[in-house]
This record gives structure tokens, sequence and C-alpha cells, in this order.
């Protein structure tokens, strides 16, 4: 195996966050977790114990400067008992043109778990956080490059 061409590794400034088809330009970080739980399982004849896969629970989080209310009105829809929460997808991408290829992941039945209802420091852009749980992810057709 030969040295790292530091050339190729990936960087995150070729990031790009999509809501439903739409380009959220304002928001420059992005992240999709996947957290498995595992039960502990005793066995006989060792004093070590095995692991079973037991729940996952899939979470992220997008972060950027606030440019408007829109995203922060649309989540807050879930204070009105009679329309529920926003349920959306986003699609995450990384597309450096130097590395071996780009991604793209879709986030599926994403649903924000806070809202940013106002937030602001003298002196300082404004930004924002936006924590998420979803129910299900999709690689769409990520390419490598050829070596």
């Amino acid at each position: 195996m030969g040295m790292l061409d530091a050339t190729r590794t990936i960087q995150g400034s070729f990031g790009e966050i999509w809501c439903d088809g739409e380009w959220l330009s304002n928001f420059y970080s992005g992240e999709a977790t996947a957290d498995i739980s595992y039960e502990k399982i005793k066995r006989a004849g060792t004093r070590k114990t095995g692991n079973k896969a037991g729940t996952i629970e899939l979470s992220g989080t997008i972060k950027g400067y606030k440019v408007t209310s829109e995203l922060a009105r649309n989540v807050a829809r879930v204070m009105n008992d009679g329309v529920g929460a926003l349920v959306t997808q986003l699609t995450m991408k990384l597309a450096d043109p130097e590395a071996y290829g780009y991604e793209r992941i879709l986030l599926k039945g994403v649903q924000f778990t806070k809202i940013d209802i106002m937030k602001f420091e003298h002196g300082s852009i404004v930004e924002t956080e936006w924590p998420f749980v979803f129910d299900d992810f999709e690689w769409l057709n990520a390419i490598p490059k050829s070596r």
C-alpha cells in the first residue's frame, strides 16, 4: 500500500445540503449518524460477554447562517395541535473535485427536534443549529473516480 495522496482527501467545503429539492445555501455543516445499541449476552464457559445488535437511532444536525425565518416557521407548526410536525427529506452531498469521487445521501422522514425561535449576539453573524431525527437513509449514486 502506497503513501496517502493528500490531494485526494475530501474537503468539506464542497458539501451541500438540500431540503425537498431546494439547496439550503446558507447551511455550511451537516452530520447524520446511526447509533447502534447492543445488549450484553452472557456466555457459558467464559468470562467474556457477547454483543447482540439492538435498536438503531438515526439522528443528525445541520448548521448555518440565519438568513430567513422560513425553516423555523415550518418546524414550529408542530406547536399547532391540528397540523402536526414537519416531516421532510434532506440530501447531503460531498463533491470535492480532487477527491476520488462524490457521494450523496438521502435522509428520509426527517423531523427537527429543536426550534431556534430567536437568537443573536451584538456584533456577530447569527448562526443557527437544527438537530433532527430521521427514519431511514439511502446512498444515491456515489461515484468513485478511477484511481
